[in-house]
């Protein structure tokens, strides 16, 4: 079972999302939250696997509440899904920069978000290439590289693979495009992920973007 932590001010979504996650056989859901610090409070009391995260809550915003959990060895495990209205919230970048997996937007269809929290909390991040791109590309005017260091340290294979995950591909597409085997693939990945202090596959497309290497729209 994935234990899901909602987070969000408003009750009437809370309650939806909670109705939508206990309707599914694989997930149940272990607690919610109205404010950033309730969200924090609770995924170490409650240990979720994945917190479904709002950005814009009272007394700790999901931004903050995010970096706290992703930042508290003793909630390694705990994946955050932070929810953002996309076309006009514009903290998202750096919700994905303190730790988050992925977005989803908050009118999102029923089954994709039920898909979106079976991906996070399976490991991976829940990046659409061509939203990631467009979004990346309105917020960071003024590149900057994050705290996680750029690529520079990178073979030219790894950065040939950090540019694919940017890009929004997964493993077996990566593997496919570099005629590597999927678990090479995976290694690369993997082996990236350590040498620039990555948490996950979002941060290293924020690595990405911000350092150049990849840039919105580019080929």
């Amino acid at each position: 079972m994935i234990r899901v932590l909602l987070a969000d001010d408003q009750n009437l979504v809370r309650a939806a999302f909670a109705m939508l996650v206990e309707s599914a056989r694989d997930m149940e859901v272990v607690g919610q939250a109205g404010t950033g610090a309730e969200a924090v409070e609770l995924a170490r009391s409650e240990r979720a696997d994945l917190v479904v995260m709002d950005i814009r809550m009272p007394e700790l915003d999901g931004i903050e509440a995010t970096r706290l959990i992703a930042a508290d060895e003793d909630l390694a495990g705990v994946k955050v899904l932070v929810l953002t209205t996309y076309d006009t919230d514009e903290h998202i970048v750096e919700a994905l920069r303190a730790g988050a997996s992925g977005f989803l937007v908050k009118d999102t269809k029923p089954a994709d978000l039920l898909a979106a929290i079976r991906t996070v909390a399976a490991g991976e991040s829940l990046l659409s290439p061509g939203p990631t791109s467009r979004l990346i590309a309105r917020v960071l005017s003024a590149p900057r590289l994050p705290s996680t260091g750029g690529p520079d340290g990178l073979t030219d294979r790894e950065r040939q693979v950090l540019t694919l995950v940017a890009r929004g591909l997964n493993n077996t597409e990566i593997a496919e495009c570099l005629g590597l085997s999927p678990l090479t693939a995976k290694t690369h990945v993997s082996r990236i992920m350590g040498k620039l202090g990555a948490r996950d596959r979002a941060q290293l497309v924020i690595v990405a973007y911000e350092s150049g290497l990849v840039t919105p729209g580019g080929e």
